[in-house]
């Protein structure tokens, strides 16, 4: 085998003749040593007119050179020279393929005594290519004049019935097949020889003996034993003077069993086993037939006890959305009503016959007075379940700053780790809820307030000032034994402040991701909301 170091390419131990074809990028790593040499001085203009760029492939492997040949080189002197370089024997290199050139390019193996020039490369400029191809061994000499090809196009049709051209590459053997024998023809005297070919035979299996006298004659074993208990048997015979008979029995032959007899008792067990297991399988089935009716009766029974219960829970909803309405569509339905009710005691009054004109104008002013009381109860239960859903809102934003970081591993099971930021907002969640708190002692509401203060001031701001402000007078206030409903609003004011700076991303960072509007862009002087701007300028009209 031919080491091509020169290439940077490694070969397959088969012996293959290689042929493939590809294009190598450009990028010239310059001529060889042996024609850089030189006198040292530059090349004249002349020199480089007859030179010309040629790009050398070796396939399968992808491997290239690019080197400058004279144009009147021929393909035998190029040939040596690759040759020479790639440290490979002597005609082992074929040169083919040649692009770039005047006319087309040259398929097929290039031609020894034509030179570069004859084969049309006129320009220096030109990017010329050459396949090569290297037979790794040499070919065994034959005396017949046909030469096996190196490779092989062969036409096969796939699956789905299209034709396709494969190339097989032929293994040349190099060693001498052995004699098979053979024969030779009369009449022409042709002497043929028997072949061969190289795939090798599968080998036959060796199956186990199954149809033989051996395989199917059972083997007896005799062994002798000694019992613990000795018995034996004396006839009586001339010369014995006595054999006791004491423990003789008299054996007769029983009634004959015949084979009827015999079927007629397998049809008597066989209605015996066929009784039992004909009533194992109704059983069986009966079984199964009530379970299936139990289980269904159970499924219809809890489907009505969660339809009641279903029913109930909805009729409680009702009725608390009615005594304790929350949502806008809670409120919606009371107006609703309360205008369907309006309408049907206006449409009673009207129809009323009995009743006078006037009677009906003081039925419809009370009707309005009625309305006007209910409107104004629909007012205030807003004004509460505005202030109900705020407050909600609120515990349930900072608790969900408080929740620790989950995390689901590859085997499902989950993770939760508390980070400094988390711990620091269930700290801030525990000091708004002190503040919350009701009917605290004084000393219990000096102990929270002292809290609240040591953590605002930690920072220095407006804010905190503020804070800090609040808490001393309440403190103040309440060493003085004021009473409980002067500290409304200022115990109220003082949440909202700290409410703020729980909110803020500087005092708190987990509030940072429950801001709808970054505060860095609040801080932007050239920002303003977008209420603030002339609708004429926000849609882009004049």
């Amino acid at each position: 085998m031919i080491e091509s170091a020169a290439f940077g390419h490694h070969h397959d131990q088969t012996g293959v003749a290689v042929t493939a074809r590809t294009e190598e990028a450009s990028g010239s790593r310059g001529p060889p040593a042996a024609e850089n040499k030189g006198s040292g001085t530059q090349k004249s203009i002349v020199d480089v007119a007859e030179e010309c760029t040629v790009s050398f492939v070796i396939l399968p492997e992808h491997y290239g050179q690019t080197k400058v040949l004279k144009l009147d080189q021929t393909i035998r002197e190029i040939r040596e020279a690759l040759e020479r370089e790639l440290a490979i024997p002597n005609k082992s290199l074929s040169m083919m393929q040649l692009t770039g050139v005047e006319g087309g390019a040259v398929s097929g193996t290039l031609q020894d005594t034509r030179s570069l020039r004859q084969y049309g490369v006129r320009y220096p400029g030109n990017q010329i290519g050459i396949e090569l191809r290297i037979n790794y061994y040499e070919a065994a000499a034959s005396n017949s004049s046909y030469v096996m090809p190196e490779v092989l196009s062969v036409t096969v049709a796939d699956v789905e019935g299209r034709q396709r051209q494969l190339t097989v590459a032929v293994e040349k053997q190099q060693a001498a097949k052995p004699y098979q024998g053979g024969y030779r023809h009369k009449a022409s005297g042709v002497m043929y020889h028997h072949g061969s070919t190289q795939t090798a035979r599968l080998e036959e299996k060796e199956y186990t003996t199954k149809f033989h006298r051996d395989t199917q004659t059972v083997d007896h074993r005799t062994r002798s034993v000694q019992s613990t208990r000795e018995t034996g048997t004396q006839m009586p015979k001339k010369g014995v003077v006595y054999v006791s008979d004491e423990h003789d029995k008299v054996i007769s032959g029983t009634r004959y069993f015949s084979s009827a007899d015999l079927f007629a008792l397998r049809l008597e067990k066989i209605q015996v086993i066929q009784c039992h297991a004909r009533g194992m399988f109704a059983r069986r089935r009966a079984r199964m037939l009530r379970q299936r009716r139990d289980e269904s009766a159970q499924l219809a029974v809890a489907k009505e006890q969660r339809k009641q219960l279903e029913a109930e829970l909805r009729h409680k909803r009702e009725i608390q959305r009615r005594m304790h309405p929350r949502t806008y569509e809670d409120f919606a339905v009371l107006h609703k009503e309360l205008e369907m009710w309006r309408v049907k005691e206006t449409r009673r009054i009207k129809e009323d016959l009995d009743t006078s004109k006037e009677q009906k104008h003081q039925a419809l002013e009370q009707l309005l007075h009625k309305e006007t009381r209910l409107l104004q109860t629909l007012d205030k239960l807003k004004t509460q379940a505005h202030k109900q859903n705020k407050g909600a809102k609120v515990r349930k934003q900072l608790e969900q700053m408080s929740q620790p970081k989950v995390w689901r591993q590859s085997d499902n099971e989950i993770t939760t780790v508390h980070t400094p930021y988390t711990t620091r907002a269930k700290e801030l969640l525990d000091l708004y809820n002190g503040l919350n708190l009701p009917l605290l002692s004084i000393d219990e509401r000096l102990d929270v307030l002292l809290h609240v203060k040591w953590t605002v001031k930690e920072f220095d701001c407006n804010l905190t000032r503020d804070i800090v402000d609040l808490i001393d007078r309440e403190a103040d206030m309440l060493n003085r034994g004021r009473s409980e409903s002067s500290f409304a609003g200022l115990r109220k004011r003082l949440a909202n402040l700290f409410l703020q700076f729980v909110e803020t991303p500087d005092f708190n960072p987990e509030a940072s991701r429950f801001q709808q509007v970054p505060r860095d862009m609040i801080r932007q002087t050239a920002v303003q909301p977008l209420s603030t701007v002339p609708l004429n300028t926000a849609v882009g009209r004049k």
